[in-house]
C-alpha cells in the first residue's frame, strides 16, 4: 500500500511534533494551506517544497516524489 503525498506529510510534521500552524508559520503559507496539502486538495508551489522539505532536512525527491 502506497502513502500518498498528504498522508506523507501529515507523518512528517506529527513526527516532527508540529501543528498545521506551526509548519505553516515555517513555511511562509497560511494553516489552511498546510491543511490543503495534507487532505489532497493542493499541491505545494515548487518554492513551498523547497521549504516544507528543509523543515524535515530532506530531500524534495524523498517527500515529494
Amino acid at each position: 500500500m502506497s502513502v500518498n503525498l498528504g498522508e506523507k506529510l501529515k507523518d512528517l510534521r506529527i513526527s516532527k511534533g508540529l501543528t498545521q500552524k506551526q509548519l505553516a508559520m515555517s513555511i511562509g503559507v497560511e494553516a489552511a494551506a498546510v491543511a490543503n496539502y495534507e487532505s489532497g486538495l493542493r499541491v505545494p508551489r515548487d518554492e513551498t517544497k523547497k521549504k516544507i522539505a528543509k523543515v524535515f532536512g530532506k530531500s524534495v525527491e524523498a517527500i515529494f516524489f
